[in-house]
């Protein structure tokens, strides 16, 4: 499916309730697996045309769906990218003490699934474009607003936009995603690996065969001792292998011939993941294959930058004191977006760190509306 849904914003503005909105939004499941933006994509592009934003909403596939906001300037400067996706990662088996699909509000904090990771951002987003769209005169670029599907696991959202053309106008990218509206200037390398052993058939009645589980398990052992051969960075903490999923076997009495192990690695921006491969398939057993599942590549600013500088005034202007300049092992649709790109970057989002994927995940109502600022004052000075 790919249905695109373009409209010019109405000539009239409209004011605009930043926690009503994400309550709203908060209130809609768009876990992916399955995904299901959707629903979300409608309720975002109709505010943005009663904000007077033009917008159009694109589904992809059924049921995904990306949006794309424009606020345009005259032309003089590339435009602004601020960047928000609509899925959440899934609520997860253990027991919320709130229904995690709620919006409750309590005390000063709104509660639910993608408080944090992201829809708190996007609704900041949404809110600081509608008061951009009243100064549009001030602008000598665009500012862009791309909200995205299927962040979360593969990035679907941020690879259509690659399709469809939106690269070749970024000129400079302002991320949502959680940062306790500290400044993040650099994220991890995301390098997904499939581990699948081979083993023979048996059963207990003949002969035992070559149990592929025995040899993952031999192959997990030495993966848990790898030092990975990676130089360290100053706002990054070490690499990690962590290991996602695991299947294997047919049946309780048969020798299993086959099992897979799917793990993830971080990386510090500058490191040649063929390189890790390479140092992976050395210390797996003969009847272990390695094969590369995705990677998706480190994103960096130095704190230097004039992007980054700007970012860090115009937070400490609404936050009343400094920004710490981080870095995470998170990924954003800016790993896609801005691959092959030397533009300027940054993460400025409500949202904390550490709440991403949390039972009783929520956010600060407070940051959500100083993140409206802050994202308004950027692009305006940005594109100034």
């Amino acid at each position: 499916m790919d249905t695109t849904i373009s409209k010019t914003a109405d000539a009239c503005h409209s004011t605009f309730d930043p926690i009503g909105f994400l309550q709203k939004v908060v209130s809609i499941d768009s876990c992916d697996p399955p995904g299901g933006e959707l629903e979300i994509a409608r309720l975002v592009h109709e505010q943005l045309l009663t904000l007077g934003v033009a917008s159009e909403l694109d589904e992809f596939l059924p049921g995904r769906a990306n949006v794309l906001g424009r606020i345009r300037g005259t032309g003089e400067k590339s435009a602004i990218v601020l960047s928000s996706h609509m899925d959440t990662v899934p609520v997860g088996t253990v027991s919320w003490k709130r229904p995690p699909f709620s919006g409750e509000t309590d005390g000063g904090r709104l509660y639910g699934r993608g408080a944090t990771d992201m829809k708190g951002a996007l609704v900041s987003m949404i809110g600081a474009a509608g008061s951009l769209a009243k100064k549009a005169h001030q602008l000598k670029g665009d500012v862009i607003l791309a909200f995205t599907a299927g962040e979360s696991a593969n990035l679907l959202g941020a690879r259509r936009f690659i399709e469809q053309g939106l690269k070749d106008e970024i000129g400079a990218f302002l991320c949502g995603e959680p940062s306790g509206l500290d400044v993040i200037i650099v994220e991890k390398a995301a390098l997904w690996l499939r581990a699948t052993a081979t083993g023979r058939l048996g059963h207990v009645s003949g002969a035992a065969g070559i149990n592929a589980i025995d040899v993952t398990h031999e192959f997990l052992g030495r993966l848990k001792g790898v030092e990975l051969d990676c130089p360290p960075h100053p706002l990054l903490d070490e690499p990690t292998i962590r290991v996602g999923r695991i299947e294997g076997g047919s049946a309780v009495n048969l020798t299993p011939d086959h099992c897979i192990v799917d793990f993830d690695i971080r990386l510090p921006p500058g490191v040649d993941h063929l390189r890790i491969v390479r140092q992976i398939e050395g210390i797996a057993p003969e009847n272990v294959r390695i094969s590369i599942l995705d990677f998706k590549p480190a994103v960096e600013s130095l704190p230097d930058d004039d992007f980054v500088q700007l970012c860090s005034e115009v937070c400490t202007r609404h936050r009343g004191e400094s920004p710490a300049i981080k870095g995470v092992s998170y990924y954003s649709d800016g790993t896609v977006l801005l691959e092959g790109l030397s533009v300027p970057f940054a993460i400025i989002g409500p949202g904390e760190l550490g709440l991403s994927g949390q039972p009783d995940e929520s956010v600060s109502i407070d940051n959500v509306l100083k993140a409206v600022n802050i994202y308004e004052d950027v692009a305006l000075a940005w594109l100034s």
